[in-house]
């Protein structure tokens, strides 16, 4: 499937977390919501944008968004990687690619100059109504968590 578009109704989910509920999007209607894919737990870039997300979190919380990350890895890798590393964000495991193929970030890329198929990193902006308010592929990992955030300020900043 293609990568929803800014404007299009972000496309709906129900899969396990690693905290214990599972997660459906459209049950967080009328919250923004950040998506964020990422490849696997437990490798260099995928820790550093958990980290900077987990430590972003109260911030995101005080703006009323929820942040969750996504990835192919099982519950049982989630709750390792949450628990060794402190992570407070909301893991979903789509071992069976549910969100990843609606979301269109499964396909060709290159890692470390080799050319593969796999998760390609991409972050959405959920609105409260459903919709893609913004996206980003990530080819620079430090720092995105920080203008996900500054997105969010500018948008659903508090007065």
């Amino acid at each position: 499937m293609p990568v929803p578009a800014k404007g299009d109704i972000a496309p709906d989910f129900d899969l396990p977390t690693a905290a214990g509920p599972s997660f459906r999007l459209s049950a967080h209607r009328g919250k923004p919501v950040v998506l964020f894919f990422y490849a696997e737990d437990d490798t260099e870039g995928c820790t550093i944008e958990n980290q900077e997300f987990s430590a972003l979190l109260p911030e995101f919380t005080a703006l009323d968004v929820i942040v969750a990350g996504i990835s192919e890895d099982s519950l049982d890798r989630h709750r390792k990687f949450c628990g060794k590393y402190g992570l407070d964000v909301t893991l979903i495991a789509d071992p069976g690619h549910v969100a990843i193929e609606r979301y269109g970030v499964w396909g060709p890329k290159v890692t470390f100059g080799h050319h593969l198929i796999g998760l390609i990193r991409t972050t959405f902006l959920v609105g409260p109504e459903g919709r893609v308010l913004e996206s980003w592929r990530v080819t620079r990992i430090k720092g995105h968590a920080g203008k996900v955030l500054a997105t969010a300020r500018q948008l659903f900043g508090k007065d």
